[in-house]
């Protein structure tokens, strides 16, 4: 009667199954079947083991879209990149071109300047060489008159341009006022009343102001 209830009472014993596993040359663990051994993936203790291929697949990590993103941004940038490139090397030689341009313009509106000055000059020339003995003083003077006007022609068609002064109200701009004059009448204030040496421009670049004198009313 003890036998009997000691028997009911113990655990039952793994023996035959480990022997019956035994025979067939199987383990324990595998006898247990999957995730029941004490190595198993989903035991008590189980470790890596246990994962099979299809959990290995959702293991953090880069997937095949996000490779394929990488390489398009990375191929984008390089093609932006050379883009870049191309654009200031452009900009580059356009600011060169656009340089050199403005220089030869500048040289050749130079050159067309001393062309009519030249013509000038072999008209001053030409008056030095003049035989006193036989040139008068009338003859020299109107020769002279002839070579300034043409020297003024010459200036003016370059774009040369008077500033009138005389009679006109100051301008502080255009004009220097070197020295004062009383007016008598209040609408005479501020006037030029003299110029002693005349002012030129060209276009809105002054090139010289006209120095004058300049009427103020004290009344």
């Amino acid at each position: 009667m003890t036998d009997e209830i000691k028997r009911i009472g113990d655990p039952p014993s793994e023996a035959p199954a480990a022997a019956a596993a035994a025979g067939e040359g199987t383990t324990p663990a595998d006898a247990a079947g999957p995730g029941n051994g004490a190595t198993g993936g989903n035991g008590l203790f189980g470790g890596d083991d246990g994962i099979d291929e299809g959990e290995a697949s959702t293991a953090p990590g880069r997937s095949d879209e996000d490779i394929a993103e990488l390489e398009r941004l990375q191929q984008e940038m390089s093609a932006l990149n050379d883009r870049h490139l191309r654009l200031a090397a452009e900009f580059d030689n356009y600011r060169k071109r656009v340089e050199r341009e403005r220089v030869e313009a500048h040289t050749r509106s130079q050159a067309e300047l001393v062309r009519r000055l030249i013509d000038v000059l072999d008209d001053l020339q030409r008056v030095e060489h003049f035989d006193p003995q036989q040139v008068t003083s009338e003859s020299l003077l109107e020769a002279l008159d002839l070579v300034e006007r043409k020297f003024r022609q010459a200036l003016e068609s370059a774009g040369l341009e008077e500033i009138r002064a005389q009679g006109e109200f100051f301008n502080p701009e255009f004009m220097e006022a070197l020295m004062t004059a009383p007016a008598e009448h209040e609408e005479e204030d501020e006037v030029v009343s003299d110029v002693f040496q005349k002012g030129y421009r060209m276009g809105n670049a002054l090139v010289r102001p006209a120095r004058v004198r300049v009427k103020k009313f004290e009344g």
